[in-house]
């Protein structure tokens, strides 16, 4: 069993092409059942961080393959098919 702190030390890869996606930092939960809908990854840094961050990767559960150690294994097609979410946009 893993609770969800532990989550945010791992990081996300995407199997179908290798990427690092970066670290989970939140997560939504559907408050009614107690279940993760989606994991929330931040988008990669512009410009070496110097104009902040691009928008989140929303990863739905369903697309969670494997939680290891030290690695969350991911199945999404490509990055840019994954759903996205602007900084500070609720859902």
């Amino acid at each position: 069993m893993t609770r969800l702190a532990e989550l945010r030390y791992k990081e996300v890869v995407n199997i179908c092409d290798g990427q690092c996606m970066g670290c989970v930092y939140d997560a939504e939960i559907d408050m009614l059942t107690g279940r993760i809908c989606s994991l929330i990854i931040p988008g990669p840094r512009k410009f070496f961080g110097l104009f902040g961050r691009g928008d989140d990767y929303i990863v739905p559960w369903g697309a969670v393959r494997r939680i290891g150690d030290e690695v969350i294994l991911v199945e999404c097609p490509s990055p840019a098919r994954c759903p996205r979410r602007k900084r500070g946009e609720e859902c």
